[in-house]
């Protein structure tokens, strides 16, 4: 299997200088065969890949760039301009791949060459050719028998050099249960952002009081002069408030994901359109800050990883749907409670719609339904929240549940 394994840099000035040259060099290349792939017809990764060679001898910079990391730029290009045609035959309306300014490129990326990992006097560095050795945080360990197929150093807003570490096992995943025991439904939301079967309602992250110091951060870089050295110093606060921000809600969807993926056999989750959900009018910002497509992806890797099933089932009429008898019954969004008027079933709005997912799931993937039904499950509508156990996101319960995670 193939996995990613992010650690943080921490490069010298002279290497810091030497990383930011890199950089720009690449961003330049870019822009060269860019102008190129405008001007003429016929052309490939793998015909313009070849011109490289003669380029370097005009161009005397690139020889201070290994030949791999070249080799990317142009195979990234290309990988640019493929993805921009599969959308445009997918519906979508797209124009044409854009020059690439100054501080617009930040990345760039070695393959199968030109980089080592060291440990030197028990402390870890890469070994980059043409750069050198550059010390990295080592937070957590490599697989032992992973193989380091490509390393990507990238300079994040924040002015911050990070590596991310492409690595392949020789393992196959663990192989999914033909009849899995352990199920659940979830249905996702913004009240709650997970309700799930068995019982379990997970709240909302509150993240008000870093989206206010991002704003405050934000009116102070509109008063500076732009371009100004103030101006630079205002933007990387503004850079760190949105990785605040950005960490800590990726640093709980990976814990939830990750309960999800190790404690059950199947996971049903609707299969959401995320960004339609977001482009509706009315409470977009609340849409977009739940990123639930962002949940599904790693929750789907996660189920892979662990060797559980994971069903991503037709997300139409779920909350409408009885989950004990199936009849539909149309209610608006403030109303939070399900009653069906034919079977009298009652039950929290989102516990009814998880019960649908997973009744759905267990029909895709054919094993039949749950042992209990939903009847048997549900809490009295007239309870606080009709849920067995309802956790706060943040909280130290999420984290006794979520304690084997690992943030990738």
């Amino acid at each position: 299997m193939n996995y990613n394994y992010r650690y943080r840099l921490r490069p010298s000035d002279a290497l810091e200088e030497q990383l930011a040259w890199t950089v720009d060099t690449c961003r330049q290349v870019y822009n060269h065969f860019l102008h190129r792939l405008n001007r003429t017809d016929d052309t490939s990764a793998y015909s313009e890949q070849k011109l490289l060679p003669s380029l370097k001898e005009w161009w005397n910079d690139l020889k201070r760039v290994h030949s791999k990391v070249l080799q990317k730029v142009v195979q990234r290009l290309y990988d640019n301009l493929s993805t921009l045609r599969g959308r445009k035959e997918n519906g979508y309306r797209v124009g044409t791949l854009n020059w690439k300014a100054p501080g617009e490129y930040r990345s760039f990326t070695y393959s199968q060459s030109g980089f080592k990992l060291k440990n030197t006097s028990d402390r870890t560095k890469l070994w980059l050719s043409k750069l050198g050795e550059i010390p990295l945080t080592f937070h957590r360990d490599l697989p032992d028998d992973a193989e380091i197929k490509t390393v990507t150093v990238k300079r994040e807003p924040t002015g911050k050099w990070y590596a991310i570490l492409g690595v392949e096992t020789p393992n196959n995943p663990p192989k999914k249960p033909e009849n899995p025991e352990l199920c659940v439904g979830i249905d996702v939301g913004i009240l709650k952002y997970a309700h799930d079967t068995d019982g379990t309602a997970v709240g909302s992250l509150d993240l008000s009081d870093e989206r206010e110091r991002l704003e405050r951060a934000q009116r102070d870089l509109s008063r500076k002069e732009h371009g100004s050295a103030n101006w630079e110093e205002q933007r990387r606060v503004v850079a760190e408030r949105h990785a605040e921000l950005k960490n800590k809600r990726r640093d709980f969807l990976h814990k939830l994901s990750n309960y999800y993926a190790r404690e059950y056999d199947l996971v049903a989750v609707e299969d959401l359109d995320a960004k339609g959900l977001v482009e509706l009018p009315g409470n977009s910002r609340n849409r977009a800050g739940a990123a639930w497509g962002t949940f599904l992806r790693m929750l789907e890797y996660k189920c892979k990883r662990e060797g559980t099933h994971f069903v991503a089932v037709d997300a139409k009429d779920t909350t409408k749907k009885c989950a004990s008898c199936g009849v539909k019954t149309d209610k608006p969004l403030w109303v939070r409670e399900h009653s069906c008027p034919a079977c009298g079933f009652e039950a929290d709005r989102d516990a009814n719609a998880a019960w649908n997912i997973l009744s759905r799931g267990l029909e895709d993937v054919g094993v039949g339904h749950s042992e209990l039904a939903p009847v048997e499950t549900a809490l009295p509508v007239d309870t606080s929240v009709s849920a067995k156990r309802v956790v706060e996101a943040g909280s130290p319960t999420l984290k006794e549940r979520t304690a084997s995670a690992v943030s990738e």
